[in-house]
């Protein structure tokens, strides 16, 4: 049964994806750039509501009160493809710094010059990274959140920590503050897989870290913050879903930390 579900969000997904750029696309693009975005969020608002209905999966999110007002970097966890789209609708105007070869896909490349997306070559150096700075700069100074996943890509739950130092580096030259988001959505939606599982997860934004601090005690004060949260969130959700099979990563945490439910499922 979870293999069916599964094909058929992974058919509504895509499904539902198309559709929406046919449909929504012309008002997409003569919209006002701050009203576009209501096109990808109510997109992401569908899929959402997709998961839940045939899957069975659903989340909720903690601390939002912890967002600030104006230009900040949102730091999440990153362990799966929902949460590179997952929590777009509670981001008032996100920005992300993209490698510049994804502005070549036809149409979605005009979707992210639409919204001002910074595009840099990742082996650009010099001139060319002080001109992306200056221009992520400006975003923040015109109150967009910067979307930076601190480990650069996806990690599975449990995964050993490998933060990149680059997040030190935009929070000292940005002078920002910090939002670190912890979450497991990667028990539900496991990268380089098919399968979707049914159960409930939390998004737990925790406090902002503020401006001003060395780069070094902040790359260490947020590894500290995050990976303790992470952990104790690792251990809720797992013990929420015993139903979840879990992959290495996740039964060699819990075993460290004590918490391996007995009878747990290998994924």
């Amino acid at each position: 049964m979870i293999a069916f579900r599964s094909i058929l969000f992974n058919a509504a997904f895509y499904i539902n994806l198309i559709g929406r750029m046919i449909i929504f696309t012309p008002y997409y693009f003569l919209a006002e750039r701050k009203a576009a975005w209501s096109i990808p969020k109510n997109w992401v608002r569908s899929n959402h509501w997709l998961q839940k209905v045939i899957v069975g999966t659903t989340f909720e999110i903690e601390g939002l009160e912890n967002i600030p007002e104006g230009g900040y970097i949102f730091a999440p966890k990153h362990q799966s493809f929902w949460d590179a789209y997952g929590l777009l609708p509670w981001l008032d105007d996100p920005v992300y710094i993209l490698k510049r070869e994804l502005g070549w896909i036809p149409l979605f490349g005009q979707y992210i010059f639409k919204m001002k997306m910074i595009p840099v070559d990742r082996g650009a150096k010099g001139k060319v990274m002080a001109k992306v700075l200056d221009r992520t700069r400006q975003a923040m100074q015109s109150g967009r959140q910067l979307i930076i996943y601190p480990e650069g890509t996806r990690r599975p739950p449990g995964a050993p920590p490998s933060y990149k130092y680059g997040i030190a580096r935009l929070y000292r030259d940005l002078d920002v503050p910090v939002v670190p988001v912890v979450m497991h959505p990667g028990l539900f939606w496991p990268r380089r897989k098919f399968l979707r599982f049914p159960g409930h997860f939390k998004v737990r934004v925790l406090k902002p870290i503020p401006p001003g601090m060395d780069s070094d005690a902040f790359m260490q004060k947020l590894i500290d913050v995050m990976e303790t949260e992470s952990d104790a969130l690792l251990i809720e959700t797992v013990g929420a879903n015993p139903h979840l099979p879990l992959r290495e990563d996740a039964r060699r945490r819990l075993e460290e930390l004590g918490a391996l439910p007995s009878g747990a499922k290998a994924g």
